[in-house]
């Protein structure tokens, strides 16, 4: 018996400086504040490019056949649609629309990994930080794999800048609400610099820059997000409440009285073959 306990003191200690050590290991003292909750700025709305309006004023560097099935998207919303913004069903906004931040985000650093947890959808987005290499076999997701470093570039001793890259994403995905495409190839290489304001360390800047084959050329925008403290949590379902169905490729709605309706004027209801149909 006292052989066992003696066994047992021992392993406890060994955890126990295990964990000491780890934590001397991770000297947060070295890394930036991201501490609290980001949100957008007051007056931003869901768009890519924070310095510019919604829609067609984005810029966005199409090709010109990317171009036409942007203003396609745009034509149909007018008429009442959906046009190419494929999360009205609830489908996640993928990167890079994902850090539009639509509903507040939080970061947490820890030694081999940084995380984003994003309340829209509970979507979390982790960056390792411990030097591995893509990985040769992984499924594809719509934030896909980011691999991160951290910069100290004035040789202070303490890191300013968390450097991102993000490869192996899946689709469909748009830049915001208003349809502007990604290439269906998913070949998207997205690079961001993120990092703290220098005049106000309540100011969180994305540098990110978007390389895909549905753009004329690299895309890169500045996001900045703002710090709340000691913030309110509140879960974002998309699910909940959402009175959009996808029948055959089609959006319809769910009116409220729980009838399928038409979603814009003209349209053609959906194929019910399976179901009873009313005898003349």
């Amino acid at each position: 018996m006292l052989y066992r306990n003696a066994i047992g003191a021992i392993w406890l200690a060994l955890v126990l400086v295990g964990s000491i050590t780890g934590a001397r290991a991770f000297d947060e003292s070295k890394y930036p504040d991201f501490n609290g909750q980001w949100k957008r700025p007051a007056g931003i709305a869901n768009q890519f490019d924070i310095s510019k309006p919604q829609g067609r004023a984005q810029q966005v560097p199409l090709t010109p056949e990317y171009q036409a099935i942007f203003e396609a998207g745009l034509a149909d919303q007018k008429a009442g649609g959906q046009g190419n913004d494929p999360t009205y069903i609830c489908i996640p906004d993928g990167m890079p629309r994902v850090m539009n931040v639509i509903f507040p985000m939080e970061i947490v650093i820890t030694p081999k990994t940084t995380y984003m947890m994003i309340e829209y959808l509970t979507q979390l987005r982790r960056i390792y930080t411990d030097g591995r290499d893509w990985p040769k076999d992984f499924e594809p997701s719509f934030t896909g794999y980011s691999i991160g470093k951290w910069t100290d570039a004035d040789a202070s001793g303490r890191y300013q800048t968390l450097e991102v890259e993000t490869r192996l994403l899946k689709g469909p995905r748009t830049y915001d609400p208003s349809g502007a495409p990604l290439h269906p190839d998913n070949e998207s290489v997205v690079t961001e610099r993120i990092y703290l304001d220098k005049s106000d360390p309540n100011v969180l800047h994305d540098d990110i820059t978007t390389v895909d084959h549905a753009l004329t050329r690299p895309w890169t925008v500045n996001k900045r997000y703002v710090r709340v403290n000691n913030p309110i949590w509140f879960e974002a379902s998309c699910a909940e409440g959402n009175p959009h169905l996808r029948i055959d490729g089609q959006n319809y709605m769910l009116s409220a009285d729980g009838h399928l309706m038409p979603a814009k004027k003209g349209q053609m209801p959906p194929d019910l073959r399976y179901f009873n149909q009313p005898r003349n």
